[in-house]
């Protein structure tokens, strides 16, 4: 039921409101709502905070768009935890008064009676719980205020006056006092909205071929030696593919042929042989002991682990005998296996959630205890999309009820309303679209629907490349590609990752498909970083100071605050993302300008126009600019002339100085 005020159209909220609204720790959150009045009344809104801890915040909202009625205040919200909120609003008699006194007063209309319904709300405001020299000052100007010897301008700028203006922001003069409906608000840890990830398979670190042809694997404490490199590199988690013993029946070969040979580890994702299942590490990885060591080496260079969860099983998967009902019979008697038309994966059994849906429910949650159990906190989830919904609603409310800060990355690339969906049920990250779009306009559009229209549910993660994907963007755009996709992910979204090669310009494809030639998902792949480095053929420095860049401006680390800007070039992208002092913890602003030429094989020379206001310029206002990948230093203003060259630096990353 409507209050008196009505109070509509609540934000952050999902779109039907029947799971809450998610946040992460240190993100500045837009509440808005539509609140409005019949006849011409002033009037005025808050929004009102209880965060977990019982702590109470309440924040003056401000009307962006008089007429519409939209009121919004951005609040950072720094617990982890269920927050409670309403919106209060109110008739602000004083306000009104102001209003209608500026019209009345100067054309002697109702001067008296104007005055003297100023003094009784001074006077009624008096007896409210304020300190004792406020009284007074209200009690004083309504005096003066009736007082009929003194011009009735003269009067009317005693209502104005400096210490009343500052009396009545603090605590407004008010009545008709409405509170809209509560609605909550869960924020996650910091790594749930915020990260760098990077990938690698822990069995081609340290991997051996020998002269015939067979391979020693690499192991978790082989893999543990490439950590400090990633550190380096400024990321945050490292997401491992899964680590389960792989199954023989139909086991893949080098670039997903149909025939293994003997020495071929087949693809990790066809999980389950005699030495276990989803709840067994592969022995060639090493043992139980060896992957704890492997997560405290991580924990140690401030690293997390996130670790890959297929729910499908190999021919050879113990459940196959154990679990046949986990499986689709077909009408042979033969079980189905994966497809994808026109993919085929025969090495790979889908389950059923439909035919035991508590049998197979109660072991999927056994399964992500065993890695919670040793210290897993991050799971990248695959192909979440061929599940039921319903299963991930149960399993991530289960599962963040025992441990809320467990994080899990969905792995869907799929129809729109299956991504978001997942998203809304509980999935704390999400893949995108983001590597095929590669175009200005897509660009901008597909970032407004991320910071805009989804941001209270679906929180992106920008992979730039994935043991899977390579597109063509990457496949024939030389390093400038590279580079440019890193700046764009990194600077444009909070989360942001990078498959393993990519620093080496990997950029060779199958052909007929979009992912890379020898494929690291069927074959061990090691790789000379050291020879790389020495060749000075890498984009590990490139990386390190991209993700120096996010830790070093808190504006990068937020999702919603992306404003787009003109340039007068088809192929040249500006957008800045800003932050206000209040919100950095610095004492300063912050605001990074981003403008990159999208075309990796010509330079592009263009005039920018900027909106300078989005970041707290005036037109007309001439402000430095510094590039933080060069170094360079220029004086900008509302419109600049840039060059970007694919061959030098196609991406200014600048730092505006204010």
């Amino acid at each position: 039921m409507l209050g008196r005020i009505p109070i509509l159209d609540l934000a952050p909220q999902q779109p039907d409101d029947l799971w809450r609204a998610k946040a992460f720790d240190g993100e500045v959150v837009p509440f808005a709502a539509t609140v409005f009045k019949e006849g011409h009344d002033v009037i005025d809104a808050a929004v009102v905070l209880t965060a977990p801890s019982g702590r109470r915040l309440e924040r003056r909202m401000t009307q962006v768009n008089p007429g519409l009625g939209r009121w919004t205040a951005p609040v950072l919200v720094d617990e982890t935890g269920e927050w409670t909120w309403h919106v209060e609003a109110w008739l602000d008699d004083w306000g009104t008064w102001l209003h209608d006194a500026d019209i009345k007063v100067p054309a002697g209309i109702d001067v008296e009676l104007m005055f003297e319904a100023a003094a009784l709300l001074l006077e009624r405001a008096a007896g409210e719980d304020r300190p004792d020299g406020d009284r007074a000052l209200l009690r004083d100007t309504a005096g003066a205020l009736r007082d009929r010897g003194q011009d009735p301008l003269t009067r009317l700028r005693l209502s104005r006056q400096d210490r009343l203006v500052e009396l009545v922001a603090a605590g407004p003069i008010r009545s008709l006092l409405t509170t809209g409906p509560e609605r909550v608000l869960l924020v996650e840890r910091l790594r749930a909205g915020r990260g760098s990830w990077y990938e690698f398979f822990p069995r081609s670190e340290g991997a051996v071929r020998h002269d015939d042809g067979s391979w020693t694997s690499g192991t978790f404490r082989t893999a543990a030696m490439r950590l400090p490199a990633v550190a380096e590199m400024g990321f945050d988690v490292v997401y491992i593919p899964p680590i389960h013993p792989i199954g023989r029946t139909n086991r893949k070969g080098p670039n997903n042929t149909l025939t293994a040979g003997p020495h071929d580890p087949g693809s990790p994702y066809g999980i389950g042989a005699a030495e276990g299942g989803h709840d067994s590490i592969h022995p060639d990885l090493g043992t139980w002991e060896d992957f704890d060591a492997f997560i405290a080496a991580a924990a140690g260079l401030d690293l997390e682990i996130a670790l890959d969860i297929a729910l499908q099983a190999s021919p050879d998967h113990p459940w196959v005998k154990e679990h046949p009902e986990f499986f689709t019979t077909l009408p042979d008697g033969s079980i189905a296996y994966a497809e994808n038309p026109p993919k085929k994966y025969q090495d790979i059994y889908p389950l059923n959630f439909d035919n035991d849906p508590e049998g197979s429910y109660a072991e999927m949650r056994r399964v992500f205890q065993v890695w919670i159990d040793h210290g897993v906190r991050i799971f990248r989830v695959d192909n979440p999309h061929t599940k039921p919904l319903a299963f991930w609603e149960r399993l991530i409310h289960d599962v963040n009820a025992d441990h809320p800060d467990v994080i899990f990355l969905s792995e869907a690339f799929t129809r729109p309303p299956m991504m978001r969906g997942l998203a809304k049920v509980g999935f704390q990250q999400s893949y995108t679209y983001f590597t095929w779009r590669n175009g200005k306009d897509e660009l901008q559009e597909y970032l407004t629907e991320l910071a805009e229209e989804t941001a209270d549910y679906l929180r992106p993660n920008f992979f730039v490349n994935t043991h899977d994907i390579l597109t063509p963007y990457l496949q024939f755009g030389g390093e400038a590609a590279y580079r440019i996709r890193a700046a764009l992910a990194a600077t444009s979204v909070p989360s942001w990752g990078v498959y393993s090669g990519y620093e080496l310009y990997e950029n060779v494809a199958r052909p007929g498909a979009e992912e890379n030639i020898d494929n690291e998902k069927y074959e061990y792949r090691p790789r000379d970083w050291k020879k790389a480095a020495m060749l000075g053929r890498t984009l590990a420095p490139h990386l390190a100071r991209l993700n120096g860049i996010r830790r070093d401006h808190p504006a990068l680390g937020q999702l919603r605050n992306i404003r787009f800007h003109w340039s007068e070039s088809d192929a040249v992208i500006v957008y800045s993302k800003h932050l206000d002092a209040e919100f950095t913890g610095t004492g300063s602003s912050d605001t990074v300008l981003v403008v990159a030429n999208l075309d990796p094989h010509g330079a592009r020379e263009t005039v920018v126009h900027l909106d300078v206001e989005a970041f707290g310029k005036q037109p007309g206002d001439v402000f430095t600019v510094r590039d933080l990948i060069t170094g360079a230093v220029w004086q900008w203003g509302s419109d600049a002339y840039v060059r970007l060259d694919p061959f030098g630096e196609p991406v200014h990353i600048l730092a505006v100085e204010h």
